[in-house]
């Protein structure tokens, strides 16, 4: 891992003398490959952050969330998880399509835990996992490039109240957004893409 580091990475290492624990912890803890510990971690979760870097080098970053195990590792190097509805304006998606560069941190704030992956991204409109996911709208493939469990103390112990109501699922009806019924009912509603069950149809 001696290449690991960019140069500023480096450069506030020395500054603050950790060079040799941050090449102990590279060595250790970081891995390109998505074992079995790292799977049952990550399809576990019902939520991520998602960060990306667009053509401008501008860094954005997201919340995913969905039912445990809409995060699927597809074996040793990739994960995929579905693209939802949302307001329209695919940033994150977008940046994908700029870049592909991204960085997933996971977290179980009930077990006070942490992982990051980091690696490409790509999207696919045609994926065959289209089908498993309802009103998915496309699915996103990540090969891995760094996993790694994080440091946890800073992670606040919190609990479950319930799930989004707003999450697909199967032979359920997903409520409409509130955010689009106030957009029909301002007139606004043929801003909303053609097929959104919440465009007024007259």
């Amino acid at each position: 891992m001696s290449n690991y580091f960019t140069d500023g990475q480096r450069e506030v290492q020395e500054r603050v003398d950790t060079r040799r624990l941050a090449d102990q912890m590279a060595n250790a803890v970081i891995h390109d490959t998505i074992g079995d510990g790292d799977r049952e971690y990550i399809e576990a979760r019902d939520m991520f952050f998602l960060a990306t870097v667009d053509a401008e080098g501008r860094a954005n970053c997201s919340y995913k969330g969905g039912e445990p195990g809409f995060v699927r590792v597809l074996d040793e190097h990739t994960v995929a998880f579905p693209i939802y509805d949302g307001n329209g304006m695919y940033m994150t998606t977008g940046s994908i399509a700029d870049n592909g560069e991204v960085g997933l941190l996971f977290i179980d704030f009930e077990g006070q835990s942490r992982m990051r992956l980091n690696g490409v991204a790509t999207l696919h409109f045609d994926d065959p996992l289209m089908s498993e996911y309802p009103e998915a709208q496309f699915i996103v493939r990540v090969r891995a490039r760094e996993v790694f469990v994080n440091c946890p103390r800073y992670v606040h112990k919190m609990e479950l109240v319930e799930r989004s109501r707003y999450v697909p699922k199967a032979e359920t009806e997903t409520p409409i957004a509130d955010w689009k019924l106030n957009m029909v009912e301002r007139g606004a509603g043929d801003l909303l893409r053609a097929d959104d069950p919440a465009r007024p149809t007259d």
